[in-house]
C-alpha cells in the first residue's frame, strides 16, 4: 500500500492566471472552488500575512470537494521571534484562530523560516518541542521550511526526526536541499518552473518528479536526491504532499496539473 499522494500550488488568487488556469470570465469568488477541482491541494499563503477567522476557514473548508486538502503556511511572527516564551505565545495564538475548523482536510502546517536564520540546536529544539501535536482534537502534522546552509548538518536531521518534524525539500532552488526524511509523511516545494514552457517544465523533468512522489508514497527515498544521514526510517508508506511554488509562477498550476496526470498512469 501506498500513502496518497496530493499535488498543488501556493493559494488561489494570482491575477495572471486569470485566462491561462481560470477562465477569463469566472467570478473572483468562484477561483476556490474551481482550482479545487483541478488539483488535489493548495497551500495557503494567507495565513502567513495575517490572522484568519473560524469562520474563513468553515468557508474554505466548505467550498472544497471531499478529498481535497489545505497545507497552511503558519504566520511569519511564529517564526521570527527570538525568545522561547514568545515564540510558544505566538504558536498558540495561531492555532487559537480556529485553524481545525478545516477538519480531515487540514494537511500539514508549514514552518517558513527566514534565509537569514541559522541553525541554533537549543532554539529549534525548543521551537519542534513548542509544536502542538493537536487541536481541539485534530492531529496536526507539522513541515519547517530552512533556507541557511547552517541547517546542512546531521544534528538538525536528528532533531526534526526525534519530533517527526518532516524537513522541507526544496527542489530546483537555490536554498539548501535536504531530502532526509524525518517524519511519516514528505513535504516538497518544487520551484523550477519556466514561462517559456506550456506546462512550466518539459515532460522530462515532470516524469521526474513524479516518480520521486511515488517512492515516497512507497515508504522509500529516491536515490537521486541528497540526504545528511545515511539512513532513514523504514515505513510502509507515506503521504506525500508536493508543491509547485515560485518559478514562473503563471504556469505552475499547469506544471501541477501535469504531475497530476502522470500519477494517476
Amino acid at each position: 500500500m501506498a500513502g496518497r499522494i496530493y499535488v498543488g500550488v501556493g493559494g488561489w488568487s494570482f491575477a495572471p492566471w486569470r485566462g491561462v488556469f481560470y477562465p477569463k470570465n469566472l467570478a473572483h469568488t468562484h477561483e476556490l472552488h474551481y482550482a479545487s477541482r483541478h488539483l488535489t491541494s493548495i497551500e495557503i499563503n494567507a495565513t502567513f500575512y495575517r490572522t484568519q477567522t473560524r469562520e474563513t476557514f468553515l468557508k474554505w473548508r466548505d467550498e472544497t470537494p471531499e478529498g481535497f486538502v489545505f497545507s497552511i503556511k503558519a504566520p511569519r511572527y511564529a517564526v521570527t521571534r527570538r525568545g522561547a516564551l514568545e515564540t510558544e505565545d505566538s504558536i498558540a495564538h495561531f492555532f487559537d484562530s480556529g485553524v481545525a475548523a478545516l477538519g480531515e482536510k487540514l494537511g500539514p502546517v508549514l514552518w517558513q523560516f527566514p534565509p537569514t536564520r541559522k541553525f541554533d540546536a537549543d532554539f529549534f529544539d525548543a521551537f519542534l518541542s513548542a509544536l502542538p501535536k493537536q487541536a481541539e482534537g485534530l492531529p496536526l502534522r507539522h513541515a519547517i521550511e530552512v533556507r541557511h546552509d547552517s541547517f546542512q548538518t546531521t544534528e538538525f536531521v536528528t532533531l526534526a526526526r526525534a519530533h517527526h518534524v518532516a524537513i522541507v525539500v526544496e527542489g530546483d532552488a537555490d536554498f539548501p536541499l535536504i531530502a532526509d526524511l524525518t517524519a511519516p509523511f514528505v513535504y516538497a516545494r518544487v520551484m523550477g518552473t519556466t514561462a517559456s514552457r506550456r506546462q512550466g517544465y518539459d515532460e522530462a523533468r515532470l516524469k521526474l518528479w513524479a516518480q520521486r512522489a511515488a517512492r515516497w508514497a512507497e515508504g522509500g527515498a529516491p536515490g537521486d536526491l541528497p540526504r545528511l544521514c545515511a539512513n532513514a526510517p523504514k515505513r510502509g508508506a507515506r503521504d506525500v504532499f508536493l508543491y509547485v511554488i515560485r518559478g514562473a509562477k503563471v504556469r505552475n498550476p499547469a506544471a501541477a496539473m501535469a504531475l497530476i496526470a502522470l500519477l494517476q498512469k
